[in-house]
C-alpha cells in the first residue's frame, strides 16, 4: 500500500509540475518572487526535452508501481503513459511543445510589461 501511495504521490507531483511549467510564468504576474521557481522549471523541461533525460519523477513513480505490484511505467516514460494519445494525439506532440513554449514566452513578456 505504501508504495502505491509513493507512485500515485510522484504522479501528482509530475502533473502539478508540468502545470506550473505551462502556468508558472502566469503566477509570476501577481506573486513576482515566483519567477526565480519558475526560471529553473523552464531550464529542466528544455534540458529534458533537447536531452532526452528521464525525469527524477518519472523514476520515482515507475520504482513505486513496481514495488506496489503493479505494471511500471513504459519505456516511453511518463509523458508518453498519461499524455501523449490521451490528451492530444501522439502526431501533434511538436505542436503541444509549441504551445507551452508560446505560454511560456506570453507569461513572461507580460511579466514584464507588467513591472513597468
Amino acid at each position: 500500500m505504501m508504495y502505491r501511495l509513493l507512485a500515485d504521490a510522484a504522479m501528482v507531483a509530475h502533473f502539478t509540475f508540468l502545470l506550473y511549467l505551462a502556468l508558472g510564468g502566469f503566477v509570476a504576474w501577481r506573486w513576482r518572487r515566483t519567477i526565480w521557481a519558475h526560471l529553473p522549471v523552464v531550464g529542466w523541461g528544455i534540458f529534458s526535452i533537447v536531452t532526452g533525460v528521464e525525469c527524477p519523477l518519472t523514476l520515482a513513480e515507475d520504482w513505486g508501481r513496481r514495488y506496489a505490484g503493479m505494471e511500471g511505467l513504459p519505456p516511453s516514460g511518463f509523458i508518453d503513459h498519461y499524455i501523449e494519445g490521451v490528451i492530444y494525439p501522439e502526431e501533434y506532440t511538436n505542436l503541444a511543445r509549441l504551445g507551452v513554449a508560446v505560454l511560456v514566452l506570453f507569461s513572461y513578456v507580460g511579466y514584464v510589461l507588467r513591472r513597468q
